[in-house]
């Protein structure tokens, strides 16, 4: 198997590459779309065919690159059913399975809160978090139909029950954090362990961050998997 996380500076993204290199087949989770040209280099260095690119959301502070890893490389797009996004090839629904290689299968959890349509993959021992569970943190619920409340109901309910030794890997870090585990992030996060849901929503409600510079233009984009909405139609029946 290969496993790379990648970063990106600008956005503080990281993506994830995870491959059969006996069968050749690989998925991306989160990919950005300036980027593309690493992806692309890995995947041939390689010999991989890329099957998935899998999204944990509709991302506000980047552009994903699946639209662009769909036209040049024929690889499905995965978004939640609960995105808007409608040039995806699936539409994701919780307990879906993405199978891959030999025997792979990343397992969906939605994940709800920072968005409608946020979920977790779940592939080994590893968990996805996208923006829901972050290092020391979590995703922010004020824009995009986020719902503290949910996004609580989804961390403690949903993540903080898998097994301890699960390791972290969140969708951003801004200090320079790659990775963590469960039973850190329920015993030491700080907007988290030990707050009851009443604590968290006062929490979230006095973050006070500034709005995501690309907003406006990442969010209607990546309805369209990062390409532009003359081209999706085409695309999605490619």
């Amino acid at each position: 198997m290969l496993f790379k996380q990648l970063f990106d500076k600008e956005s503080c993204t990281l993506t994830y590459l995870i491959a059969d290199l006996t069968a050749k087949e690989a998925v991306f989770i989160d990919p950005v779309d300036t980027q593309l040209d690493i992806y692309l280099d890995i995947l041939k260095a390689h010999d991989l065919t890329l099957k998935y690119s899998l999204e944990t959301h509709v991302h506000a502070d980047h552009v994903t690159a699946s639209g662009m890893l769909r036209q040049k490389l024929g690889a499905k797009t995965a978004v939640s059913s609960l995105c808007g996004a409608i040039s995806a090839d699936i539409q994701i629904k919780d307990g879906d399975v993405f199978e891959f290689g030999q025997e792979e299968k990343i397992k969906v959890i939605t994940t709800p809160g920072h968005t409608p349509g946020s979920i977790s993959f779940l592939w080994r021992d590893k968990v996805f978090t996208g923006d829901s569970l972050l290092i020391d943190g979590c995703g922010r619920t004020d824009f995009q139909a986020g719902n503290v409340s949910q996004q609580y109901d989804s961390i403690t309910q949903q993540l903080f029950t898998l097994e301890d030794e699960t390791i972290v890997y969140p969708g951003h870090d801004y200090k320079g954090r790659w990775i963590s585990n469960i039973i850190q992030e329920r015993t030491t996060n700080s907007r988290l362990a030990g707050k009851s849901k009443e604590e968290f929503i006062e929490i979230m409600a006095n973050l006070n961050l500034p709005k995501p510079k690309l907003i406006d233009m990442a969010v209607p984009a990546n309805r369209y998997c990062g390409v532009d909405e003359v081209f999706a139609p085409q695309a999605a029946e490619s």
